[in-house]
């Protein structure tokens, strides 16, 4: 792979003290690994992202510290919860004859021909994988083609990857799963639930409806003749 060059400088400070470098746009960073004590370094928080966009994690940087250039890999890195802007970097100093151990991202090419007719859905389960390797060998990322996905519940495990054998070992298990067609379920219709609904509907409106009857058997008017008939009666 191509190795990206930047620029650090020793650092002395530290702690809460490490908030003037941000202010001033470094990054407080620490280099450790191959035969090399941690050392107390910062970086520009500029060049540093135009280096990391090429770099990720798995491309060999060169880095400089005053007259000594060191092979490092971008380790770890800490981000602010808030504005996700760099707090502190992690270099990983390595001896490019001997293999490392990263991840290294997965990418989905191609189109599966199942999805295209609709009959799943493409799901994946895996983001990355870990590989050993030596640090000139390592890729950006490996790709998975979905292309043969042409069927549901069809889909690739690690062992169905393709890559450089020869120069990449990846440690997963085989066997996992990397990407599926899966089926979208039909929730059941609650038939049961609508008919019960209208059987009570139907028994509230009966309610309703006898109500009504008697108040209007009670409330009933009585007609000129039954009044004359009912003051004969009374005398």
């Amino acid at each position: 792979m191509n190795k990206l060059s930047l620029k650090a400088d020793k650092r002395t400070l530290t702690g809460r003290k490490v908030k003037k470098l941000r202010r001033e746009g470094n990054i407080p960073a620490n280099v450790y690994g191959f035969k090399v004590k941690s050392q107390a370094v910062t970086v520009g928080a500029k060049e540093f992202s135009e280096v990391y966009k090429s770099a990720g994690e798995t491309s060999v940087i060169e880095l400089a510290i005053g007259k000594e250039t060191t092979p490092v890999l971008i380790h770890n890195i800490q981000h602010d919860p808030v504005d996700a802007s760099y707090l502190h970097i992690d270099f990983l100093k390595i001896d490019l004859n001997k293999k490392v151990t990263t991840k290294i991202p997965l990418t989905i090419v191609g189109e599966s021909p199942a999805v295209k007719q609709g009959l799943g859905t493409l799901v994946s389960y895996l983001d990355e994988v870990e590989v050993e390797a030596l640090p000139g060998d390592l890729v950006d990322h490996i790709d998975v083609n979905v292309g043969s996905l042409a069927e549901a519940n069809l889909g690739l495990a690690i062992n169905d990857l393709k890559y450089d054998k020869a120069k990449l070992t990846i440690t997963n298990d085989p066997e996992t799963t990397v990407v599926k067609i899966e089926v979208q379920k039909e929730e059941p219709v609650e038939v049961t639930a609508s008919v019960e609904e209208k059987a009570e509907e139907g028994a509230v409106a009966g309610e309703v409806k006898g109500g009504e009857s008697e108040e209007t058997s009670v409330g009933e008017k009585k007609s000129p003749e039954n009044l004359q008939e009912d003051k004969k009666e009374t005398k």
